[in-house]
């Protein structure tokens, strides 16, 4: 069977790590694997966890390995393994600045003269991607005097690792042995498009990426961890990479859904079911925000999406979201869309429960591994209140669930529902078969699966303003008839 993955931080559902763990052996028992989004000292640092000053520490507010341990208990535990930086606040980098040459490690920080050995042009230097405006670096000066431009892909106190240096290498296996040992069983290579700068090319995802990829994966599986691998590119990067990791990402799905259910068609979404990874993490949200750079074109490349399409997109979501999407969205630099949304799901679909319920289908109901993310799964609307506090966008899908919101989201039938979902996906014996999908007119297409006399059939149309979704069951010659959010929610598998 597949287990549905909830994608979390713990402090920001249940507050502790044990307070979570609670919550995966009560009401969220339907997921029998969790990622929990960075829990390492600090888990509230300036990109929320994404700047680890200690790697290979929990933070003790959160709790202790112990506790991890507890937690991964026989369900899955994935973690982030944050190949591109780290925080200029840890040890490794304060004693590079405090002791230079003499450091243990030295060479482990990227400068701008690591990549330009011999001088870059203005060509060079603006020839790279990034997903913020501006440049990236950021100047350091050591105890000496001696002064520096560190790349800083992501914000100045992120500072880059040169990934193909020795002492780079060891403390990436380093934290993979640490990982480990605290019960998980799965890293996700965090932000490794950027990872490897390369003069002449954009440097993301580039062949040099893809190779430096392919040795984290052999010192992942060193350890017996499996690999996921964060890709927010162009679909055919996503395709190329697959083969070489365990898991990568289905980004392109959430896009396409929200394409067919704001125009009614499902030509587009058919098209990446024909060509889709099957080894993939199926998503609509992440912490992240929507990704929708990753179904439309790059550069030369045509995507899955036209660049209307994207416009289209971004316009439905300002009006669902009454312009607080547009606000909270950021537009990298060299680009003119934001290559995601900052809203939650729900809100982009204007907090309706048909169509949201719907897109929650098809993702279970696809190959590969169902995540959902924990704020969706508690039918979260944006967090406009936190964004103004931290004027960081992707806060406005990052909220703080007291104790009593997850007990109010727990009675709402959209959450119920996708609970329901997820003991489906993990529970019903046709999901241990074979898969085989169809379009069954301009705007609707099935999903199906099979095993001995086993079957589960999801039936959608994305008609504007009026989808449907019926799933039907059958199993040892009983056949049930899921039509609406409660039956889903109070659906449990019947032995026979």
């Amino acid at each position: 069977m597949t287990n549905v993955e909830l994608l979390v931080y713990a402090d920001r559902l249940g507050g502790t790590i044990h307070d979570l763990r609670a919550l995966l052996d009560g009401p969220l028992r339907a997921f029998g694997s969790v990622h929990v989004l960075p829990f390492y000292v600090p888990f509230d640092g300036a990109d929320a966890g994404f700047d680890p000053i200690d790697h290979a520490a929990v933070d003790p507010r959160l709790g202790t390995w112990d506790d991890m341990r507890s937690l991964a208990g026989t369900r899955g535990l994935t973690a982030d393994l944050i190949v591109n930086h780290v925080s200029s606040s840890s040890v490794e980098f304060v004693d590079w600045l405090a002791r230079g040459t003499a450091s243990a490690y030295e060479g482990m920080f990227l400068t701008f003269d690591t990549v330009f050995p011999h001088g870059g042009t203005e060509k060079d230097i603006t020839a790279f991607y990034r997903p913020r405006p501006g440049l990236p670096f950021s100047a350091y000066q050591g105890a000496d005097g001696s002064r520096h431009l560190v790349w800083t892909t992501f914000m100045p106190t992120q500072v880059d690792l040169d990934v193909h240096h020795p002492a780079a290498l060891a403390y990436l296996a380093r934290v993979l042995k640490t990982l480990a040992g605290g019960g998980v069983t799965t890293v996700r290579l965090d932000a490794v498009g950027y990872a490897v700068k390369t003069p002449g090319t954009d440097s993301f995802m580039t062949e040099q990426t893809v190779a430096f990829a392919r040795t984290v994966v052999e010192m992942a599986h060193e350890e017996k961890l499996e690999v996921l691998v964060e890709v927010h590119a162009h679909y055919s990067q996503q395709l190329a990479i697959a083969p070489i990791v365990d898991r990568v990402y289905d980004f392109a799905l959430a896009p396409l859904l929200l394409h067919s259910l704001g125009t009614g068609t499902v030509d587009r979404l058919a098209r990446w079911f024909e060509i889709r990874p099957e080894n993939a993490i199926t998503v609509l949200d992440t912490h992240d925000g929507i990704g929708i750079i990753d179904a439309g074109p790059i550069g030369t490349k045509p995507g899955l999406l036209t660049h209307d399409d994207m416009v289209d997109i971004f316009a439905r979501a300002h009006t669902a979201t009454a312009g607080h999407s547009t606000i909270a969205s950021v537009v990298p630099e060299w680009f003119t869309l934001p290559h995601q949304i900052n809203a939650t799901f729900f809100s982009v679909l204007g907090g309706e429960d048909l169509p949201y319920f719907l897109a929650r289908a098809v993702q279970h109901f696809l190959p590969g591994r169902p995540q959902v993310y924990y704020v969706g799964l508690l039918g979260g609307l944006d967090d406009s209140a936190l964004f103004a506090r931290t004027g960081n966008g992707r806060d406005v899908n990052r909220h703080v669930y007291t104790a009593g919101e997850i007990e109010q989201a727990l009675t709402t039938d959209i959450t119920r529902a996708q609970l329901g979902l997820a003991r489906l996906r993990s529970t019903h014996p046709a999901f241990d078969g074979d898969f085989s999908w169809g379009v069954t007119g301009d705007d609707a297409l099935e999903l199906r699966w099979s095993h001995d006399d086993a079957t589960a059939r999801l039936a959608v149309t994305t008609t504007v303003g009026a989808p449907t979704v019926s799933i039907v069951l059958t199993d040892a010659g009983h056949t049930q008839v899921l039509d609406t959010l409660a039956a889903v929610a109070d659906w449990t598998l019947v032995i026979r």
